[in-house]
């Protein structure tokens, strides 16, 4: 059976598949080779939503992360940006940048 989402409860569920199906593209796309481990260490760019934890409620769906929550502040994303360049801290600080940007993105949908 099909179920039919409406544009508030669809939002969160395409967010979260970005979330997944970005940093797989990626991985595919400039990490062929090594695509599963490439996807798998930029999937731990998740680990920065534990900051949510310190949030009352833990999630409301009409908040925006950006700036909001400490690991997705701009101070944050400047070190997940410099991750990016010794090679062996790359995947992680790419799966960082993907993750804030698909967050700020889904903020600019609200």
């Amino acid at each position: 059976m099909f179920v039919m989402l409406t544009e508030s409860e669809a939002r969160p569920v395409i967010h979260l598949l970005l979330h997944v199906v970005v940093p797989a593209a990626v991985a595919l796309i400039w990490y062929r080779e090594r695509w599963w481990r490439a996807w798998l260490w930029m999937l731990a760019g998740w680990l920065i939503d534990l900051d949510h934890l310190l949030a009352d409620p833990i999630y409301a769906p009409g908040r925006c992360s950006i700036g909001f929550h400490p690991l997705h502040a701009a101070p944050a994303t400047f070190v997940y940006a410099l991750l990016c360049v010794p090679q062996r801290t790359r995947l992680l600080g790419l799966g960082l940048l993907i993750h804030v940007g698909l967050d700020a993105i889904d903020c600019l949908m609200m």
